[in-house]
């Protein structure tokens, strides 16, 4: 027996077929990040918090809640978590002496620095399917309809 499939119009069913796809590829990723940073003793939103003031620097929690496409309670919690454990702390904003940023303590630049290396293997492994032009297509193409959406709210 065949199974039939509901076709809402040849356009939008390549559309529904995509971003299925995005999603899938996406949650595999995902899913084998936070298994790395697990096996280190992080969860994935630790690593992202600290991944960012790795390499952006000082920020404020609103900042890496905006860079770690985190929500305010989450970022809120982890942060509370990583200060607890001596991997961050605050300090006073030198733009603005009302206010505090995040900053990494020695602790936390160590294990980010030891576990980094591995994470972007990790990546460059289940990349290497593609070719550095096929990378910078999917680059562009994502980034298009990122941008699209960003010009239509």
């Amino acid at each position: 027996m065949k199974l039939k499939v509901k076709s809402y119009g040849e356009h939008q069913d390549k559309v529904l077929k995509t971003v299925f796809q995005l999603h899938r590829t996406d949650n595999r990723l995902v899913t084998d990040e936070a298994k790395y940073f697990l096996e280190h003793g992080l969860t994935y939103n630790q690593f992202k918090v600290l991944e960012v003031l790795y390499h952006r620097g000082n920020l404020s929690i609103g900042e890496i809640t905006k860079l770690t496409l985190s929500t305010p309670g989450n970022t809120t919690v982890v942060v509370k978590n990583l200060k607890r454990d001596g991997w961050i702390s605050s300090i006073q904003n030198e733009k603005d002496k009302r206010s505090f940023c995040l900053s990494l303590e020695p602790k936390g630049k160590e294990i980010i620095e030891n576990i980094f290396p591995g994470h972007i293997n990790n990546l460059v492994e289940k990349m290497d399917v593609l070719s550095d032009d096929e990378l910078d297509t999917l680059y562009k193409l994502l980034r298009k309809v990122q941008k699209h959406e960003k010009d239509h709210k």
